[in-house]
């Protein structure tokens, strides 16, 4: 192996790497005091913002410098006023590409205190959540319903833009029920609701996740073909035309998503189909997040990031076949199956 010198290029990106969860804190920290929503109007200082957040001014102005380091904000030497970057647009709660809550989720101790033992993890096979926390994840949210609610939107974040680009290519044809199994805010059925006007939908989850889908449908003005079902997608699901798998099956292991899918097909009335939305793994050392991914689910869940084949035993082995296959915004793929 080659010698690495100080300062060389590889030096400079592995620091980079290892100082990661520096960026993570700061950016989630620009997140919690709403500086993109404040700089919205037009460019402030750090002590205005400070007053707005009754934070530290000294420390705000240090974390605004760090943030014009980061491409989030540009400084007005004249003045001594901030203004936000586009990039910076992206932490703006309800924007469309949002992904405020991503940030403040994956910096809060639901997932940040299990990615602290995540050697842990790799060396006992086995998520790091029970070692942090007593319980897994899903039973830590309903135990932190605040943290559980911006777990929620962190996930509509993440997913909004493969939602967009999901819903133009789902055949909707002789479906008039949809089922969100597992929906969380429903992003995924109520997209499909706006573009189909006569779809009636409904999201399957858990009681402490339901009330915000009822909440997202009301502010889309879609309660009136829309529900909520309150139950555990291991036991059992309601009948409907069409499922919504959005990011499920990665959460479990193999028998657990033949469970889930069992029960999808133990459901369904004839002419059923199920839609998984899933990222598929790309060859070992291209890039993108795929792998990284994994790494969370090795981190948080007995799940994991999987390949086509992978699907499609689990499709099999659950009395389901594979039936169509579109690619959307890599790494992400629509699977769509039917009874066998």
């Amino acid at each position: 192996m080659a010698t690495i010198a100080a300062g060389s290029a590889e030096h400079e990106r592995m620091l980079s790497m290892i100082t990661g969860f520096w960026v993570s804190q700061t950016v989630a920290a620009v997140a919690d005091l709403s500086i993109a929503e404040h700089l919205e109007g037009g460019p402030l200082s750090a002590e205005e913002i400070a007053s707005r957040e009754d934070s530290d001014p000294g420390h705000t102005f240090r974390l605004m410098r760090a943030c014009a380091s980061l491409g989030l904000l540009t400084y007005r030497p004249g003045d001594g006023k901030f203004v936000g970057t586009a990039l910076l647009g992206t932490l703006r709660g309800g924007s469309v590409n949002s992904l405020r809550e991503m940030a403040l989720v994956q910096t809060s101790p639901g997932h940040w205190l299990p990615w602290g033992k995540f050697s842990a993890a790799v060396r006992e096979g086995r998520a790091q959540t029970h070692a942090t926390h007593g319980v897994d994840i899903f039973s830590y949210f309903s135990q932190n319903p605040d943290e559980a609610a911006l777990f929620s939107s962190a996930m509509t974040n993440l997913s909004s833009p493969v939602i967009r680009e999901a819903v133009l290519v789902i055949d909707t044809g002789g479906v008039d029920t949809v089922v969100d199994v597992g929906g969380a805010n429903g992003a995924f059925v109520l997209e499909l609701m706006d573009r189909i006007p006569h779809l009636r939908g409904a999201v399957f989850d858990l009681p402490h996740v339901v009330p915000g889908a009822a909440d997202e449908a009301r502010r889309r003005n879609l309660s009136d073909r829309f529900c909520v079902v309150a139950g555990d997608f291991f036991e059992s699901v309601p009948a409907a035309d069409m499922y919504l798998l959005k990011y499920i099956l990665h959460d479990w292991d193999d028998d657990a998503c033949i469970k889930i899918l069992e029960n999808c097909r133990r459901a369904m009335p004839p002419g059923a189909r199920i839609i998984v939305l899933e990222m598929l793994m790309a060859e070992i050392g291209e890039p993108g997040i795929g792998a990284l991914m994994d790494m969370n689910m090795l981190a948080m869940l007995t799940g994991r990031e999987r390949g086509l084949g992978d699907f499609d035993g689990l499709l099999e082995a659950a009395g389901l076949r594979r039936t169509n296959l579109t690619a959307i915004k890599p790494p992400y793929h629509v699977i769509e199956a039917v009874a066998k």
